[in-house]
């Protein structure tokens, strides 16, 4: 071989050599920075689709607005790996294993029956998971159930903030009669132990009214409820398309909608819209997260979609979901983000989990009450705040704040 081409088969040599370091070091950069999976369970389709599309967008939309601010620091990301389960317990168990396999780090676990099934998976495997307005009311006990996080007011939460709100708004003789109409399933009986005590302690008549599977047909309780009873406030804990039966059903006969407190998966705009605004005029309805698109952090979603060159999403109109949905999804984040914190990059979902329960006064300027995890209490306090459908839309009817919480206290801690 002569000189010239062992000298050319040099250069061509280092070029490579340099090449290789360069890519490299472009590489070895992008490797700093790491990804971190979350599991969603969503219900795009079975027979609580109203809830999933606009839910599960917020959740997405969120943690895009997340990792477009940097909030985990050196390029590190989370990434969303959503299953639609639609509301099938083997499929919930499916996504479950499927999840863990691919490494999650955490999991928002969607439908009561499915946290039932679950419960045992996540304490086994170390996973955290979510289980927000929905699951056993239980669970808020962290010490029983370490890797369940209610992060939200549970159905007995719900019960009591909605005794408290006729209590505080009763101005009638004597004492309110009150009707408990609910699904007749285990989310639907949930709060009738909270009920019935606050009942008794307040001297008040309640009367549950359960309506069986498929739950189309209202009916019977709604005249009971409105001509034999003769209610003077209605707690409604429904699903699906109940709701807005329900609505249309004590619209016919005549019982007014501003006597009605409708739980947190029973007045979507989903459901108004299928009833009518009309109709549920002057409808109450308990939430934990704040109801309509006037807030700073939805202008910041809306912010980033104008960045991108799209339009507002349409999940946006049904705010009630939407928003629930960036709620979950911030919970998640921040508990990422606090175990990134205190771990560095390489966290476990043990990690993850721990900061979960160290989350303190977290409210998002508002739009949400500020929850105070503990190890103790995985609820975080238990908060509600009272809406009202009001002239094609809603608005605030409280401030947050607890019902009857040494009566929760009790069945949970006790």
């Amino acid at each position: 071989m002569t000189m010239l081409r062992i000298n050319r088969l040099r250069h061509m040599l280092g070029a490579i050599v340099i090449g290789a370091v360069l890519v490299g070091g472009i590489f070895v950069g992008n490797a700093s920075a790491k990804e971190y999976l979350v599991g969603l369970m969503c219900d795009r389709t079975g027979p609580t689709n109203s809830i999933g599309p606009a839910l599960c967008d917020g959740f997405f939309d969120y943690m895009n607005l997340h990792n477009k601010g940097n909030e985990l620091g050196a390029g590190n990301s989370i990434r969303v790996m959503e299953i639609d389960h639609a509301y099938n317990v083997p499929r919930g168990i499916e996504a479950y294993e499927r999840f863990k396999s691919e490494g999650v780090v955490s999991i928002g676990i969607y439908g009561t029956p499915h946290t039932a099934a679950l419960a045992p998976k996540l304490h086994e495997d170390k996973i955290l998971g979510t289980t927000p307005g929905f699951g056993s009311a239980a669970a808020a006990n962290g010490e029983k159930f370490p890797y369940l996080f209610p992060v939200a007011a549970s159905y007995w939460s719900q019960a009591g903030g909605s005794m408290k709100f006729i209590m505080d708004n009763w101005k009638g003789p004597g004492k309110p009669k009150v009707a408990f109409f609910y699904g007749d399933n285990p989310a639907g009986r949930e709060a009738i132990p909270v009920l019935d005590e606050i009942a008794e302690m307040e001297g008040v008549e309640l009367r549950h009214y359960a309506v069986p599977p498929p739950y189309i047909d209202l009916r019977p309780q709604v005249i009971d409820i409105t001509r034999r009873f003769k209610a003077d406030w209605v707690i409604a804990h429904l699903f699906g398309r109940a709701p807005a039966l329900a609505m249309k059903d004590f619209r016919r006969m005549g019982h007014p909608l501003d006597r009605v407190i409708a739980h947190v998966w029973t007045a979507a705009e989903s459901d108004i819209r299928v009833a009518g605004w009309d109709v549920a005029e002057g409808l109450y309805n308990v939430q934990f997260a704040h109801v309509g698109t006037d807030h700073p952090l939805l202008d910041r979603i809306r912010a980033m979609y104008r960045a991108e060159g799209k339009a507002e999403p349409e999940s946006f109109a049904t705010s009630v979901y939407y928003n629930r949905g960036v709620m979950i999804a911030a919970m998640h984040a921040e508990a990422i983000r606090r175990a990134i914190k205190d771990h560095g990059q390489n966290i476990t979902t043990v990690d993850v989990k721990n900061a979960m329960e160290r989350i303190q006064g977290f409210d998002l300027d508002g739009f949400m009450p500020a929850l105070n995890m503990t190890p103790k209490d995985h609820e975080g306090g238990g908060y509600v705040r009272m809406f009202q459908v009001h002239n094609g839309t809603y608005r605030p009817a409280s401030e947050w704040y607890r019902g009857y919480r040494d009566v929760i206290a009790k069945r949970v801690w006790e």
